[in-house]
């Protein structure tokens, strides 16, 4: 009655968004993060900081520490921003999701609020809701953290650039037509150049991976 006599109209009637109709719909404008736990051969327990974007699934590791505190979490996050912003990528991310870890600051909300992108979160222990960086996760750790010795803090740094560049440039996935997030399908080969077709492997780190081009 309230509304009615100060001349507001009902709202109309809205409907409500599903998650999963959310991350399709908004795939391009939304990156998300997580921390990854290895302990190294010295027994260190070390924390990685990574975000993926949920459209071409691209992927930057923010850092590895034995020490997440808020300063660290919030100098990562302002690097990110930088980092997105020289790329020309800034204006296009609207939205980061992220679970309620207590590592995270409130501080890098309003960091990446003055970036305008909204910070997501998760519902508490719900990982399928952040289900892409989860995969990413999975992979980090099938692919290298459980097939590597890693000695120390260094070590596995070295290990994740590498990782990384191989995830971007070479690991092809299906949701990309067998692209690699930062790598276009070659164009296909005619049936001479088959015929003469040489392969040249690369192995890193390490030989834990192996990445494969064609030989000029």
């Amino acid at each position: 009655m309230l509304l009615e006599a100060e001349g507001v109209d009902p709202a109309t009637q809205r409907s409500n968004v599903t998650w999963a109709t959310f991350l399709h719909s908004q795939a391009d404008a939304i990156l998300a993060m997580d921390f990854i736990e290895t302990v190294t051969l010295s027994g260190q327990r070390q924390y990685t900081l990574a975000a993926i974007h949920h459209a071409r699934r691209g992927v930057r590791e923010l850092g590895t520490t034995a020490h997440p505190t808020h300063a660290w979490v919030t100098q990562a996050i302002k690097n990110l921003v930088i980092d997105l912003e020289d790329a020309g990528h800034l204006a296009a991310i609207k939205f980061m999701i992220r679970d309620r870890d207590a590592k995270y600051p409130a501080v890098i909300d309003e960091i990446l609020g003055q970036a305008e992108i909204r910070t997501v979160l998760t519902a508490i222990r719900t990982p399928p809701m952040n289900s892409i960086m989860e995969r990413w996760v999975r992979s980090l750790r099938r692919e290298l953290l459980d097939r590597a010795l890693l000695w120390n803090e260094a070590h596995l740094r070295r290990a994740l650039r590498e990782y990384e560049q191989h995830y971007n440039h070479h690991r092809t996935h299906r949701p990309l037509q067998t692209a690699a997030p930062l790598h276009a399908v070659p164009e296909p080969l005619e049936p001479v150049q088959i015929e003469r077709l040489g392969i040249r492997r690369r192995d890193r780190p390490g030989g834990v991976l192996h990445e494969y081009q064609h030989a000029s």
